[in-house]
C-alpha cells in the first residue's frame, strides 16, 4: 500500500505554462490556424506532460499484463483458458498482433505474469510477478482480496518504474487474459451505476448462453459482492482482474514520472478509469489510441472525457491500438521540431 500511496502523491497536473508556450509556437507555424487539428492538440499535451517544448518520445514500451479469470467457470467465453499462457509465452517470441504492430516504431514489448493460471518458465522472457493463479470466480465471491488488488496495482507501478529507469519515455498499456471483458464490463457497470446490459459486449467470443448469459453472470456477481462504487480498490477486488489492476498501476507510474501513456481499447480504458478514480490528475497523462468495437469502450472513454484518435474496428487487445498510435505521437513531435514558424521562414528567405 505504501508504494501505491507514494505514487499517487507524486502525481501532479500537467504543466499548463509549457502547454501555453507549445500552443503559441504551433499557432506561429507556417500553416493555417488549427489546420493540423488533433496533431496540434496532441503536441500541446505532450509538452504539458513532460514540461518540455520539444519532448523526447523516442524510447517506447508497451507493458503487457497477463492474468486469468475464475469467472470463466461460468461459461462466459468459448475460449479455453490455456490460450492465456500460450499467448503470454508468445509475446517474448514476437508472434502476437501487438508485436507485429510495435515493430514499426521499434517499441519494446514487456510481458508480465500477474496471475496466469499456469506456471511460466523463468527463462521464457516474461517478468514473473504472479500474485495468484487467476482470480477467484466473482459469481461465487470476490475475485480477489483487497490486499491482492493493491498488490496488482503495485506490480504495474514497479515494472513501469524499472522501464523508465532504463530510459523508456513513452508507455503503452496492453493485456492478455481470456475472459477479461467480463470483469471489465462489471467494473464499468459499477462505476457508471448502470445495468450490465448497457456495457457488455461480445469480447473474444461468448459462450453458449450468448451475451444474455454473460450479462446475467455480471449482474449476479455485482449483487453478490456489493462493490462500493466510491472505492475503486474495492471494485477492483470484488469484480475485477489482476491484469486490470496492473495496467492501472502502469498508468499511475507513468503519470508520477511525467511520461505519456497510450492506452489501448476497452480493458485498458477500464484500467484507466480505476487509475482516475484513485487520482484524477492521471487524465492529463493518458493518450487514447483507438475506438474499440466493445460497446463499453465508448462509454468508459466518455466517462474519462477522452476521445480515441483512431477508428479501426479493432478489438484484439494486447496493446495493439497503443502500438498503432505511436507513429502519431512521432508525427506530433516532428511537427514541433521540424516545421518553421512564419518568422523563421521569412528570415531564411532573406539569407
Amino acid at each position: 500500500m505504501q508504494l501505491l500511496q507514494q505514487t499517487i502523491q507524486n502525481i501532479q497536473s500537467a504543466d499548463h505554462k509549457m502547454m501555453g508556450q507549445a500552443r503559441e509556437r504551433i499557432d506561429a507555424l507556417c500553416k493555417p490556424p488549427s489546420s493540423l487539428g488533433k496533431l496540434e492538440t496532441l503536441a500541446v499535451q505532450l509538452s504539458g506532460i513532460t514540461g518540455e517544448l520539444y519532448p523526447a518520445i523516442d524510447n517506447k514500451a508497451i507493458i503487457v499484463c497477463a492474468a486469468d479469470h475464475g469467472v470463466c467457470e461460468e461459461g462466459v467465453t468459448p475460449n479455453p483458458q490455456n490460450v492465456t499462457v500460450f499467448q503470454t509465452l508468445n509475446f517474448p517470441r514476437g508472434g502476437t498482433g501487438v508485436c507485429a504492430v510495435a515493430k514499426i516504431t521499434n517499441a519494446k514489448i514487456v510481458t508480465v505474469d500477474v496471475g496466469v493460471k499456469e506456471d511460466i518458465p523463468h527463462d521464457a522472457g516474461v517478468i514473473i510477478k504472479k500474485i495468484k493463479y487467476g482470480t477467484d470466480n466473482m459469481a461465487k465471491g470476490p475475485a480477489m482480496s483487497k490486499e491482492e488488488a493493491i498488490q496488482s496495482i503495485e506490480v504495474g507501478i514497479e515494472v513501469t518504474t524499472e522501464e523508465i529507469k532504463k530510459g523508456i519515455n513513452v508507455l503503452g498499456t496492453g493485456e492478455m487474459g481470456i475472459g477479461n471483458t467480463t470483469p471489465s464490463a462489471a467494473i464499468l457497470s459499477v462505476l457508471r451505476e448502470c445495468h450490465p446490459n448497457e456495457v457488455t459486449g461480445f469480447g473474444a467470443g461468448v459462450g453458449p448462453g450468448g451475451i444474455a448469459h454473460k450479462v446475467e453472470v455480471i449482474r449476479k456477481a455485482i449483487a453478490l459482492n456489493k462493490p462500493n462504487r466510491h472505492d475503486a480498490i474495492d471494485v477492483l477486488a470484488k469484480v475485477g482482474g489482476l491484469e486490470i489492476g496492473a495496467m492501472a498501476g502502469v498508468i499511475l507510474a507513468a503519470a508520477a514520472h511525467r511520461k505519456p501513456v497510450v492506452i489501448d481499447g476497452f480493458i485498458s480504458t477500464i484500467a484507466a478509469l480505476i487509475a482516475y478514480e484513485l487520482e484524477p490528475n492521471v487524465k492529463d497523462y493518458i493518450i487514447p489510441s483507438h475506438a474499440s468495437e466493445e460497446p463499453g469502450a465508448k462509454i468508459a472513454a466518455e466517462m474519462l472525457g477522452i476521445e480515441p484518435m483512431l477508428q479501426m474496428n479493432m478489438r484484439l487487445g494486447e496493446g495493439s491500438g497503443a502500438a498503432l498510435a505511436f507513429p502519431i505521437l512521432d508525427a506530433a513531435s516532428s511537427m514541433m521540431k521540424n516545421m518553421t514558424t512564419l518568422e523563421e521562414a521569412m528570415l531564411l528567405l532573406k539569407m
